[in-house]
């Protein structure tokens, strides 16, 4: 096939797929900001949670979440599609790259696999996570550590969070984690697998790789507000500066100095008050 005619196609199907990824991450921030079914809109309860304080004493006396299956599956749709508005972001470069390069595979006579089989590995990664995330957001819920506003309720416990995430963000696993999802080429060249399974496998590890690069950054909404807009918006756009910009481990080393100095002024205030 003539050069130009390739690079055709390829800018076509860069356009489908940049276009499919746009339409999935409105709809999953549509359904973040119409509430994720919790009857309210995000708007509605992050003001909410700006009214009792977060985890203040006025959030404390409203009625905790009754736990049943139907609420486990609702928090679990929650945060998995919110993994995948804050997420799906940062992680489109290597989808786009894997389209590109299964697009040249197929013109060197390898079987042409949809990208569609590639990303949905995300999503797979994302819902263990999300599997996780519920279960912790139960456990919190019952020892009283999260208010029924889903944010902290316990100062040891917000700076604990504040200081682990800090630590984390310092760990050679996040900064190992944080090179392949800002090298989707390195990714590409050292992982690459033909064939369906192959596809699959590389989509899932990725996505791994994301989920290790930004679980506790995600799980800094206990500390915030699971359904805290300012907190969502904010994390989203950092994951995504981090993974982008190319000094994003220095960004990522100074934003674990923050965390973990903002968690020993919460534990120093509050010692000083007791």
């Amino acid at each position: 096939m003539p050069a130009m005619a390739l690079e055709s196609i390829l800018r076509r199907d860069k356009a489908i797929v940049l276009s499919a990824l746009a339409v999935i991450i409105l709809l999953a921030w549509a359904y973040l900001l119409a509430g994720a079914g919790m009857g309210m809109s995000a708007f509605e309860m992050t003001e909410m949670a700006g009214m009792t304080g977060g985890g203040g004493a006025m959030s404390m006396m409203m009625a905790p979440a009754a736990w049943d299956a139907g609420y486990a599956i609702l928090m679990f749709f929650m945060w998995w599609i919110m993994m995948v508005a804050m997420m799906l972001p940062s992680a489109a470069p290597m989808v786009l790259l894997f389209a590109a390069a299964n697009r040249k595979q197929k013109e060197a006579g390898n079987p042409f696999i949809p990208t569609s089989l590639f990303a949905s590995a995300y999503l797979v990664a994302w819902a263990g996570f999300s599997v996780i995330a519920v279960g912790l957001q139960w456990g919190f819920e019952r020892t009283a550590l999260l208010s029924p506003m889903m944010a902290s309720a316990n100062v040891i416990f917000g700076a604990s969070l504040l200081i682990a995430a800090g630590f984390y963000q310092l760990t050679p696993l996040k900064q190992a984690c944080l090179r392949y999802c800002q090298s989707p080429l390195q990714f590409v060249l050292a992982r690459w697998r033909n064939g369906a399974g192959g596809a699959f496998r590389m989509g899932l590890e990725h996505g791994v790789f994301c989920v290790g690069c930004c679980w506790f950054l995600m799980g800094l909404l206990f500390f915030g507000g699971v359904m805290n807009l300012y907190w969502i918006m904010g994390i989203a756009v950092y994951v995504l500066l981090e993974k982008s910009v190319p000094v994003g481990h220095w960004l990522s080393y100074a934003t674990g100095a923050v965390l973990i100095v903002g968690g020993g002024v919460l534990l120093a205030q509050l010692i000083l008050a007791g």
